[in-house]
């Protein structure tokens, strides 16, 4: 997932020439925008932070429903819907548009819807332990981990004072995801490059790959109960004939 959200990103920028999963440079932008008094660029930085928050919001939706339902595949969901809208986002290159602003607009919100979502998924499958899209938090707590690693602990017998200890596999954790995003982001820009928006095709394959099992699990599920309610459904219409 962090691979596919390195990839997202640096292919949106190649098509639009902005980072979609950056909502702290958006903010800002909106913020130096508006006392420029430059209201195209705060209206667009507010309608990427609307379909971030959208995205966002949409997984939550979904996990919620999904634990509610006593579904397998609650993460499973957002993340084929994640398929979808980036298969949405390489389609939107084939299409004829009348004015590029507005073309650049949709694809921007596409993005950040996407960025959004996958951004959720995470952060509520980790119970918020981690985020695929937001590099800078990661990078925070690699260095808070080496921190602790590196702590010299000067008064060990003293137990008033805990020992800080660094957490080692969280480190590794840790480092592994920011290498895999910025794999992610050069895969995604020599894709982007060389095969365009149908790049995007390779991308929502793995995604859907990641999300059938536990998909196709609760389909069974679906199907068994089914036969089972038929099958009682039967025996007790068999069993009133009977009585009558």
């Amino acid at each position: 997932m962090t691979f596919i959200a390195g990839a997202i990103n640096a292919g949106g920028f190649l098509a639009i020439g902005q980072y979609t999963s950056h909502m702290s440079g958006i903010v800002s932008g909106m913020a130096d925008s508006l006392a420029l008094w430059n209201w195209t660029i705060v209206l667009s930085g507010l309608g990427a932070f609307m379909a971030f928050t959208a995205g966002a919001a949409t997984t939550a939706m979904i996990i919620n429903w999904a634990r509610h339902s006593y579904l397998r595949s609650e993460y499973a969901l957002p993340i084929l819907l994640e398929a979808m809208v980036l298969i949405l986002f390489g389609a939107l290159d084939g299409m004829q548009w009348n004015y590029d602003w507005l073309w650049t607009s949709v694809t921007v919100a596409v993005l950040c819807y996407i960025m959004g979502l996958q951004n959720a998924i995470i952060t509520k499958m980790s119970h918020s332990e981690f985020r695929t899209t937001h590099v800078t938090g990661m990078v925070t707590d690699i260095g808070i981990e080496l921190g602790k690693l590196f702590y010299w602990n000067p008064n060990k017998n003293d137990p008033k004072k805990p020992i800080v200890r660094g957490d080692r596999a969280k480190l590794k954790l840790l480092i592994k995801l920011v290498l895999l995003f910025f794999l992610g982001g050069v895969t995604g820009a020599f894709g982007f490059k060389h095969l365009g928006f149908t790049f995007t095709v390779g991308l929502a394959s793995i995604l859907v790959l990641i999300a059938s099992a536990p998909i196709l699990d609760d389909l069974h599920a679906a199907r068994v109960l089914l036969m089972r309610r038929r099958r009682t459904e039967h025996e007790l219409g068999e069993g009133k004939n009977r009585s009558e």
